[in-house]
Parts: structure tokens; sequence; C-alpha cells
């Protein structure tokens, strides 16, 4: 029996099959099958496949109630209402529609205010599905906005800048928001000379453009050097008019790095670790006594402490062999001892770096460190209420700088 024959008998048994009991099924499956030599769960597949598409297609059309006229009026009321759901926009149509239509913001026959009223939630979120698809289609692919600041300021990466030449600043920013971005808290400016490797720090309340060009301005008073370039990243509250307008107005170049790409401001985020991460951890502080305590600790011991006598390496030469990376770094030396060996530096400005070099006790410097850090866990601790406070007081400097940095 080939194909055909197999198809005309089947055509003759389909409605003997489905008039038919489930033993009268049985016995024309059996002879379906043995007639024609297929399986019997695929001859069953194919008989009601067959009666399955042929009511679909006879299936009558239920008709629509809600028409186009009708859709056209609730997207209306919907844009009205802000475009909230069904159960919403529901009790909006029976509370609203007849002061919408008397104060003339829809225009409908009063057939469709009936059909409006009748509509259940269900059946508003199902007419109103095709324009939240064209609404987030557009939100998808629309055109992103970018401010006309980030074409006036060029992109540097880190091995565009100088760093035979001093005055380059990299600047950037440190939360101390804890586990909550939520209110305001305060945020660390950090500025470094990529030449010398010399770092400033203020402590800002928020994230305030006016206050981060101010601290960016008391930063710059404490520097040996004068400022060339400054290179922030993307963030607002660093990169802005202010900022831009402070620059040309100051002769200072602007340039910015590269959206998600950290390594642009490489030697900032280095200092970020070891003169912001490692003393002052990842604790919320948001008051203005901790602020008072951290500006204290910037402008005096630890800007002292690291400038003078914390030496740093510089990157010489970067070879790959066979896959692998060899560096060769420089002797470590201090930006103070950089500052002192260059020839670009006034010798004004070394003659009062020698003084203040000489007038200086590190061992000193660093116990200031530690009693200034340790007044701002207390303060912390008090601020939280912690019954742990005269515990945890008791711990020497640097467990008090391992709490800081693992106890949020």
């Amino acid at each position: 029996m080939n194909k055909e024959t197999k198809k005309q008998y089947m055509d003759t048994l389909r409605k003997e099959y489905f008039k038919a009991s489930k033993k009268e099924k049985t016995n024309i499956l059996n002879e379906y099958c043995k007639r024609s030599g297929e399986n019997r769960k695929y001859a069953i597949k194919k008989f009601r496949y067959k009666v399955k598409i042929k009511e679909a297609h006879e299936r009558k059309k239920r008709t629509c109630k809600y028409g186009k006229d009708v859709i056209a009026v609730l997207v209306k009321i919907w844009e009205i209402f802000d475009r909230p759901c069904g159960q919403r926009l529901k009790t909006c149509i029976e509370e609203e529609l007849l002061r919408l239509h008397s104060l003339k913001e829809i225009f409908c026959s009063s057939d469709i205010l009936e059909k409006l009223k009748t509509m259940s939630p269900a059946t508003i979120d199902r007419k109103l599905r095709h324009e939240k698809e064209v609404l987030k289609f557009n939100l998808h692919y629309r055109k992103k906005r970018h401010s006309s600041l980030l074409s006036e300021v060029p992109i540097k990466t880190s091995t565009e800048l100088d760093r035979r030449v001093p005055g380059n600043i990299q600047i950037d920013c440190v939360e101390h928001c804890g586990a909550s971005v939520a209110g305001d808290y305060i945020n660390s400016l950090a500025t470094v000379d990529i030449c010398f490797g010399w770092w400033e720090g203020e402590a800002l309340m928020g994230k305030g453009q006016k206050r981060a060009l101010h601290g960016i301005k008391n930063c710059r008073k404490r520097f040996p050097v004068a400022w060339q370039e400054i290179h922030p990243d993307n963030g607002s509250n660093i990169l802005n008019w202010h900022i831009y307008k402070y620059a040309k107005n100051e002769g200072i170049e602007l340039s910015r790095s590269r959206a998600y790409h950290k390594n642009d401001n490489c030697f900032v985020e280095q200092k970020n670790s070891t003169h912001i991460r490692k003393p002052l951890g990842y604790l919320r502080f948001d008051t203005e006594e901790e602020q008072e305590i951290i500006n204290d600790l910037y402008r005096n011991e630890l800007r002292l402490f690291k400038n003078f006598f914390q030496p740093l390496m510089k990157l010489c030469e970067k070879t790959r062999i066979k896959g692998k990376r060899h560096r060769k770094y420089d002797k470590p030396k201090t930006p103070y001892h950089r500052i002192i060996e260059s020839n670009l530096v006034d010798s004004q400005v070394k003659q009062e770096l020698k003084e203040a070099y000489n007038s200086l006790n590190p061992a000193e410097l660093k116990r200031g460190i530690d009693r200034k850090v340790k007044k701002l866990y207390e303060v912390y601790k008090k601020k939280k209420g912690s019954s742990e406070l005269e515990t945890n007081l008791n711990l020497s400097p640097s467990m008090v700088s391992y709490y800081m940095i693992h106890q949020l």
C-alpha cells in the first residue's frame, strides 16, 4: 500500500472512527494498522490531527466587542492617568470617565462610554498590550543622550598622559556610603600627581558640584607643583560645567577617562586603596563631626606621612616574553625625594619642602594617624549605639583599622 492509498484509506475510516465507540475505535485502528503497516500511536495522531485542523477552520470567530474606536479612547485615558495597570485604570474609568467627557478631554459616543464602563481589568490590560510593547521598544532603542560637555572634554588613556612632566593631576571620588547609597554621605576627593606621586585629599559631604570644585581648590593650594592638566573620570560631581569653567579660567587643560575603564585613572585608583580605604575602611560616614575628623586627618598627618615617608615604585619597562610579561621598576622613592631630585621644580619649593621634612617625625605622624582613625571609629560607634562600644574602643590601632574595613 503506497502513500496515496494510505491517505485515501484513512479518509474513508476517519468519519467512522470518531462516531464509533471505544471498542469500535479499537477494531478500526487494528484493521488500519494491519492493512497499512503503520505504528499504532502514529495512526492515532494522524486521525486526530486532521479533525483538529478541520474543527479550527470551521470554528466561528467571536464578534469583536471592543473595536479600534474603543481602544483609541482607552489609550487616551490611560495616558491621562499616567499609564496605570488595568485594575487601577478600571477605578479611574468608573469615577472620572464622565468628567473627562464633559471637560472635552475625550471625544466619543455614548455607546463607547458604555463599553468602556463594562470593560474588566483583564480586558483593559489585554487591549493595552500592544501600546505597552511599543513604549518598551521605543524606550529600549531610543538614542542615548550625552551631555554636551562630554564633546568638549577630550578622552585620554593613562598611556597618553605625560608622566615625565609634573602637574598632570588625576582626580577621583571615593564613597563612604557603607551598604546603602541613600541620603547624603561623605565622599573623599583624591588628587595625585602622576609624575611624582604626590597625593592630596579632601572630605566632601554629598556629591554637590560646587562642593567638589571647592575641594579641588583646597587640594590645589597644598600641592608643591603647579597644575598643568586635570584628568577626572566621567562622574558628574567632578566633571561638570563648574570645573570646566574653572580649568578654562585658570589655564589648566581638562581631559577625561573612558567610561567603565578604570585603568585610564590607574594612578589615583591605586592611591584610593592605600591612602583612603586602608585607614578608613568601608563604613558609612554621614555626619559633620566625622567629616571634620577625616579632613583633619587628610590635611595634616596622612598627607605628610604618605608624601614624605612612604616610598613608591614607578614602572620603567614592560616586556613580553613567551606569553609572560616582565616588568622592571626603578628604585623606590618617596614623592618628596622625587621632587627634590627633579630639575623641573623651583629651588624655593624644594627649600620649603626640606624645612618641612626636617621638622617631621614619622613615628609621631603614624601615632597621630592611629589616634584620629580611632577617634573616627569612636564617633561612628556612638552614632550606631552599639553595645560593644567599650570593648572595641580598647583595640589596638591595627585592629581598629581591621574592624573599619570588615565591619559594615
